[in-house]
This record gives C-alpha cells, sequence and structure tokens, in this order.
C-alpha cells in the first residue's frame, strides 16, 4: 500500500479528537510531502539535526513534534521552531527548554514523560516526582514552557492485558492532574503497534510511524 492509502487506513480508525502525529524519522523529505498533500500536518522526529532540515526544507505549516529523548544541549537548535516536545524527562531538561525559548520570544509546549513500561530502558518521572514538580515554585515561574500534558510507553510485550493496565494508570495520573492545572489537555500514548488500546483508554494524540511510511530503515 500507499503512503496515502496507509494514511486514510489509519485515520478511519482514530476519532477526529485525537491528534496523529506521524512519526517521519529516518523518512527522506519525499515521504513527507506525500503524507503532507493528504492533508497530514503534524510530524514526529527524535532526532534534532535530521528534524531541523526537514524543518529548512519542507512547508512551514507543518508541526514538528520532538518525540525521542532529548539532551540539553540539542534543545537550542530546535528552539526556533519545535511545536511539542513529548519526552520532557527531567526538571532540568525543562529548565533549558525555557531558557532557549526566551531567546526566540516563544512558548514552548511540553509534555512531561511518565516512566509506566516495565522496562528499564524507558526514561521518564514517576507520578511522585511529577506532583512534586508541577507544584514547585521555580517551575511556576517559568515563562517560556508551558506544561499541557503527560506521555507515556506502554512495556513492548504481546501482553494486552498489561499494555492496557499501563495505558490505564497513567490516564488516572492525567486526569488528577487536569482537574488542577487546564493547561493539561494533551495524553500522548500509543504507537503503531498498540495505538487502538490506547485510545480506548484515554489517549487523545497517537504517533505512527511504521503503519504510515513502512518499517523503519
Amino acid at each position: 500500500m500507499s503512503i496515502k492509502e496507509n494514511l486514510l487506513a489509519i485515520k478511519k480508525t482514530i476519532p477526529d479528537t485525537v491528534t496523529l502525529v506521524a512519526v517521519s524519522k529516518t523518512k527522506p523529505m519525499s515521504f513527507i510531502q506525500e503524507a503532507y498533500d493528504e492533508g497530514q500536518r503534524v510530524f514526529g522526529e527524535n532526532r534534532v539535526q535530521e528534524m531541523t532540515e526537514k524543518w529548512e526544507n519542507l512547508p512551514k505549516d507543518i508541526e514538528w513534534h520532538m518525540i525521542g529523548h532529548l539532551q540539553r544541549n540539542k534543545v537550542k537548535y530546535m528552539a526556533e521552531y519545535v511545536s511539542l516536545v513529548h519526552g520532557v524527562d527531567s526538571p532540568r531538561l525543562l529548565a533549558e527548554i525555557n531558557k532557549q525559548a526566551e531567546k526566540h520570544n516563544r512558548t514552548i509546549s511540553c509534555l512531561l514523560q511518565v516512566h509506566i513500561a516495565e522496562e528499564d530502558t524507558k526514561f521518564g518521572f514517576n507520578e511522585e516526582e511529577i506532583l512534586e514538580l508541577v507544584a514547585n515554585e521555580e517551575f511556576k515561574a517559568y515563562k517560556n514552557v508551558k506544561i499541557v500534558g503527560l506521555m507515556g510507553m506502554a512495556t513492548f510485550t504481546d501482553n494486552d492485558d498489561q499494555v492496557r493496565k499501563e495505558f490505564s494508570g497513567l490516564k488516572s495520573l492525567y486526569t488528577k492532574l487536569s482537574n488542577n492545572y487546564t493547561d493539561f489537555t494533551t495524553l500522548s500514548m500509543g504507537m503503531s503497534g498498540d495505538y487502538k488500546i490506547a485510545i480506548e483508554e484515554g489517549s487523545n494524540m497517537v504517533r505512527i510511524g511504521s503503519s504510515i511510511f513502512g518499517s523503519r530503515n
């Protein structure tokens, strides 16, 4: 199937209330342009250098989402244009995003990454750390970052019950926070293999790559 057919097929399975992030990392610009021509405007990348090159060369109404683990020393290269950072996993990274956004007179939207999987390889805060962070006066003073929600990745497993339990736990934390913080509007969970479960459990943003563009290079 073509990118166009894949995209149309996936959009049929996603409610209008859910944002589709087309994960275009490692994919050529021609693939992104093809998806763009079918109306897709939100793309996710995990390498700042690659994302910046694509931003410079592709239509300017594309929303670029940084979805991978982000190193603090790379923030300055994307602060001018990035729309949403999915994986804020430390207070120091948040402080750096605020600092670099200020230089460009921008406010950058961010999601706090919550560690919900059983695997040790995943980054992120635990629930206690998140509650501590959002109550911190220093964090509240930041003018150039806006925390708009949470992101989490489930364990890579065939056990749907476990995946569902992890997503359900993240939704509970999100609900708790969104009752107190009106900016909390985004719950990013679900990828090509588990996005349908994620949507059933309350996700309103999914990150899908291989099902649109084919398997990774």
